[in-house]
């Protein structure tokens, strides 16, 4: 399968004629600049702001496109997905409308582990075969950058396998990827009833594995009753820190077991869930300026009815993101678009919380907040070009996709790599 190949040059080019929403943390709001151009040049912006302002060197020397005064957004970022995986789990959805709970399709042998069987069975070829639809969905959508966790392999063999997979999509697909190892997502068939030899295992021997192979940006792990406490987390966070690579946690989501305080003691990147979180687990969060990710579909698909606690992220400063938490199990979503919607509906997050969501704060979310994620001078040349009146209309409809064009390090994509 060979990669796809941009439309347009590599050469400068100026966007101008267009009503920006740059995300920039020194503006209020959204950062908007009516009458606005995005010059770009060797893959980078190189400025970003009112036409009137744009450099007369800079307009003479590139090409220019009339955005005809469209909305210009950074290109979207989806900081929390399972991409890769083998097969997928509709009959566990049949069973939970039945009425199956999801801790107690996991115990009787479906949920995670379902899916490292049918992972562990695939090859890297068809798991990469597999995976390409679904982001193909999301780039569809204007998404530039997407993270990809590992976590239905949970041997060393498997988890390599699947984050070589995620590595590779960028080779087909023009997207930036981030890999996550989540080696601690379930208890392997091979180690039942012996969690504490799983984490010895995932800590002792696959992360440094993983890490000496350049395989992850980044470890994460599930800390929750269905899955590992946090004195176990503790210990592979541990070895994350002597492997050198930065944290992230699934905490929180089916009970609060100090998952967010815990992320925060290690200065997370990012928390992830939180439908449980207390008040300390937010200021904790606040403190060690670790970002507070959202997952709207999870909640929505497995029927929660606790709310993220919104109020007191917004009290504390813990900055929030939005992620497809795209999976086979729980959240088989591929639109960042309906995951802002529901974020508004469900989580009654605001328009500017939901756009600066899948833009400045999932950047800061992956720890690349100095690459992407808003529309400055230096950062890389990632746009969503939108057919809106209105940022508004990227949170308020469902169903539709607005998209015009999508430029990803300075480069026009269209057609099947759009």
């Amino acid at each position: 399968m060979a990669p796809i190949e941009p439309d347009e040059p590599t050469a400068p080019t100026v966007w101008r004629n267009a009503r920006l929403a740059t995300m920039r943390a020194d503006r209020s709001g959204l950062g908007i600049v009516e009458n606005g151009a995005v010059a770009a040049a060797g893959g980078r912006i190189v400025f970003a702001g009112p036409e009137a302002d744009l450099p007369a060197d800079i307009a003479g020397k590139s090409q220019v496109v009339d955005c005809e005064g469209r909305w210009i957004t950074p290109g979207l970022i989806d900081c929390h997905t399972h991409l890769v995986w083998s097969g997928n789990r509709a009959k566990e959805f049949e069973l939970r409308l039945e009425g199956a709970s999801y801790e107690a399709v996991a115990k009787a042998g479906g949920g995670i582990v379902s899916s490292v069987k049918a992972l562990r069975a695939a090859g890297e070829e068809e798991l990469l075969a597999e995976t390409l639809p679904r982001l193909d969905a999301l780039i569809a959508e204007g998404v530039t950058t997407v993270e990809v966790k590992s976590g239905y392999g949970l041997d060393l063999a498997s988890e390599a396998k699947a984050l070589k997979a995620a590595r590779r999509l960028c080779e087909e697909r023009p997207v930036s990827v981030r890999t996550t190892f989540l080696g601690a997502h379930a208890l392997p068939p091979e180690f039942s009833g012996d969690k504490a030899g799983f984490i010895a295992k995932v800590a002792d021997e696959m992360l440094p594995a993983i890490a000496a192979d350049g395989l992850a940006d980044a470890v994460d792990g599930f800390c929750e009753g269905i899955a590992f406490s946090p004195d176990e987390i503790a210990r592979v966070f541990d070895a994350a820190k002597a492997a050198g690579l930065p944290v992230k946690l699934h905490a929180d989501q089916l009970s609060d077991l100090g998952g967010a305080a815990l992320a925060a003691r290690y200065g997370a990147l990012s928390a992830d869930h939180l439908e449980y979180t207390g008040e300390a687990g937010a200021e904790a969060m606040a403190a060690a300026g670790t970002v507070a990710v959202m997952l709207p579909g999870a909640f929505y698909f497995i029927r929660e009815t606790k709310v993220p606690p919104i109020e007191a992220f917004r009290r504390h400063g813990v900055p929030m993101a939005v992620a497809t938490d795209c999976n086979p199990g729980t959240s088989p979503l591929t639109s960042l678009l309906l995951t802002m919607n529901m974020a508004a509906t469900l989580f009654r997050m605001t328009v500017e919380e939901c756009l600066l969501g899948v833009t400045r704060n999932a950047a800061r979310a992956l720890g690349l907040q100095a690459e992407t994620g808003t529309l400055e001078a230096g950062k890389s040349a990632d746009l969503a070009i939108w057919d809106i009146g209105s940022p508004a209309e990227l949170v308020y409809r469902m169903g539709f996709n607005p998209l015009h064009a999508r430029i990803w390090q300075g480069r026009i994509w269209k057609g099947a790599g759009r």
